[in-house]
């Protein structure tokens, strides 16, 4: 069996602790800063990161460097995502990120590919993101916006407006739409909680068992057998 350390140890720190426990994975430590996690332990463990952009970014050579595996939750690095991506692959540590571990978002991420398709051969429809989270979310729009918005883009040829909420304790509302002259196509989830997101990534972590390389989640999500 795995060992997982928790790097951040803020809301969904806790709550992908409380998953580990749960399902009797041993948590070997839980950090609000990992460079000062011991290095001959991390080797023998997986890192799941839910941290901030910031210390993401000032930390994913240290996970690349000392952990067996990392399982990446925070967003708001794609625009170093090559150097992330090679700092990984030159350590040889495998790395699964994602925008969002949800099971519900993965599938409808797919459901908007494939609407995106045939909307975009089919022509004269626009598009429309709106997203909306919790106070403390500090990036937007969020990972999973953008996501979405570049499955919409590359199906449709044309990128989606965006917009964001932030309010109250909002898990994540995310909302696709489609608006043509003679009617308008929804597509939304909702998170009740965070838990979901926490399931995906021990999930996830389970995944690096044996695995090579640096992996989007919902690609080995949906990986034929």
């Amino acid at each position: 069996m795995i060992k997982v350390v928790i790097s951040g140890y803020g809301r969904m720190g806790h709550m992908v602790e409380a998953v580990l426990k749960a399902r009797g994975i041993e948590c070997a430590g839980a950090s609000e800063d990992i460079t000062s996690f011991d290095k001959d332990l991390a080797r023998e463990c997986v890192c799941i990161d839910f941290t901030t952009p910031s210390a993401f970014r000032a930390n994913y050579k240290v996970l690349a460097e000392n952990f067996k595996a990392v399982v990446v939750g925070t967003t708001g690095w794609n625009d170093i995502k090559e150097e992330v991506v090679g700092c990984f692959k030159q350590n040889g540590t495998p790395m699964i990120y994602s925008s969002n571990y949800s099971v519900g978002v993965n599938v409808m991420s797919a459901a908007v590919s494939l609407v995106s398709r045939y909307l975009g051969k089919a022509g004269g429809y626009s598009s429309y993101i709106v997203e909306k989270h919790h106070i403390h979310k500090l990036d937007a729009p969020s990972g999973t916006a953008k996501s979405l918005a570049a499955e919409v883009e590359d199906g449709m040829g044309t990128a989606p407006a965006v917009a964001s909420v932030r309010v109250g304790e909002i898990a994540g509302i995310h909302t696709v739409g489609f608006e043509g002259d003679n009617d308008r196509i929804t597509i939304t989830h909702e998170a009740f909680s965070r838990k979901g997101f926490a399931e995906g990534a021990v999930v996830a972590a389970l995944m690096t068992d044996g695995l090579e390389g640096v992996h989007e989640f919902k690609d080995l999500f949906f990986k034929e057998d």
